[in-house]
């Protein structure tokens, strides 16, 4: 409930707490935080003005999409700000501009905008609009909302009828890391605190390798740059085989992982470091739940090889099978739910720190990022009166990784949206990256 005298909307909750702490760490690099994007490439130009009236709906049912992310003592909240901002902003491609680099212009334009955390807002809406074809971008900071979130604003926007408007909720009961927290008994939350413990030091026991030499490492972050790469139906339909095969019918977003740590291995194998380190993610949400906003997700787990099982192809799925087979039996998700609320008490100096380095070797703990955002389900949908014909993801990323791989489907096709930051990384290096990475999608043996 609001705090009116505070103008406090909402406290930030522990799992929100995790991604403001990357936030900080990427804000530290010069960098302006976790900006995060979700893109619709549309066919046309959207009606403008019945997407503006559903956008302020969307923002009169969710007030904390307009707030101010403020810290008030050791906690964080989102806050009523004295006067609302523009979130609403359209980009016309100027006759005779290249469409195609206006597009990628502008949108990395919009992604590496830097302004303080209390003055950014939550979310914006982006229309840039081409001479044939336009894109809405939804832009938004990560301790406000996931990608989950991000597709569920979406199908707030797109929705045909105030029916299906209200069974889009803001839920105020207590935080989902809170909820599951509940459930355990004092002593039950101690044996999943020290459990997690464990796994974080048989994570460190390895020094994670960076794809980054030292030269690149010393030179200062600038820019996020991304490149999308879309396989066709035929390739989606081999690799979405192949995946299930080598990795098992639930392991698509194994089988993206290891074929990553693959292609990595193979664009340099004289990288410093003993095994490939990837986070990922697990949710706490519960599926058809329709809450678009602060429902985070938690990422603490890791996916994790050494150089001697990357380079063995049958073996390095068969190990990445096995880990996540651990995780699961042994519930590890649901043994960091309370490092994720003793975190949210830390500085965001030192939980950034705490997340990110190695306790054995104080080195980065993460070789890249990764999410499999998984099966898109637009397909049909007009976005006000255009034809949806793609889509794709963007985050900032910390340095060192200063790689992150996004992918998901749709329409039949995997879309992999690379973010790279640069001078660290150059978009010559991504497509070596990729041509590698597509060679192992398709790999169907040694």
């Amino acid at each position: 409930m609001a705090d009116k005298k505070q103008g406090i909307l909402q406290p930030l909750n522990p799992a929100d707490s995790f991604t403001l702490a990357m936030d900080e760490e990427i804000r530290k690099e010069g960098m302006p935080g976790s900006l995060c994007g979700f893109a619709l490439e549309l066919s046309n130009k959207p009606d403008v003005d019945e997407l503006q009236d559903r956008i302020n709906i969307f923002l009169e049912n969710f007030p904390v999409a307009q707030a101010s992310l403020q810290q008030r003592g050791r906690r964080f909240y989102w806050c009523q700000r004295e006067q609302q901002r523009q979130v609403f902003f359209q980009h016309p491609c100027s006759a005779g501009e290249n469409q195609t680099k206006f597009f990628q212009q502008t949108i990395e334009k919009i992604i590496n905008h830097n302004e303080p955390r209390e003055q950014q807002s939550p979310i914006e809406f982006h229309l840039l609009e081409g001479v044939n074809q336009s894109i809405f971008l939804l832009r938004w900071i990560h301790p406000f909302c996931d990608a989950r979130g991000a597709e569920l604003i979406l199908k707030f926007l797109m929705a045909e009828n105030p029916g299906q408007l209200k069974k889009f909720t803001l839920d105020s009961g207590k935080p989902l890391v809170n909820q599951q927290l509940d459930k355990y008994k004092w002593w039950q939350k101690i044996a999943l605190f020290l459990k997690a413990k464990k796994h974080i030091e048989t994570i460190d026991q390895y020094q994670s390798i960076i794809p980054l030499d030292q030269q690149q490492l010393q030179q200062k972050p600038e820019n996020l740059r991304y490149e999308i790469f879309r396989s066709s139906e035929q390739q989606t339909t081999q690799i979405g085989k192949i995946a299930r095969k080598q990795a098992g019918l639930t392991g698509a977003n194994l089988y993206y992982q290891g074929c990553l740590m693959r292609a990595l291995e193979k664009i340099n194998p004289e990288f410093p470091g003993e095994a490939y380190c990837v986070p990922y993610a697990f949710n706490l949400r519960k599926s058809k739940v329709l809450t678009p906003v602060l429902g985070n997700h938690v990422c603490a787990l890791f996916s994790q090889a050494t150089r001697e099982q990357v380079q063995n192809r049958s073996q390095l799925f068969q190990h990445l099978k096995q880990q996540n087979a651990n995780v699961i039996r042994k519930k590890m998700d649901y043994a960091f739910l309370p490092l994720m609320w003793a975190g949210s008490w830390l500085s965001l100096e030192k939980y950034g720190k705490t997340l990110r380095q190695s306790y054995k070797t104080g080195t980065e703990r993460t070789s890249f990022w990764f999410s499999d955002i998984g099966q898109m389900d637009f397909k049909g949908q007009q976005f006000f009166n255009a034809d949806i014909e793609g889509l794709f993801h963007l985050c900032q990323v910390s340095t060192p990784p200063a790689l992150a791989l996004l992918s998901c489907q749709f329409q039949g096709q995997l879309s992999l949206t690379y973010n790279f930051i640069e001078p660290q990384l150059t978009r010559d290096w991504i497509n070596q990256l990729h041509d590698y990475y597509l060679e192992e999608l398709l790999a169907a043996s040694n």
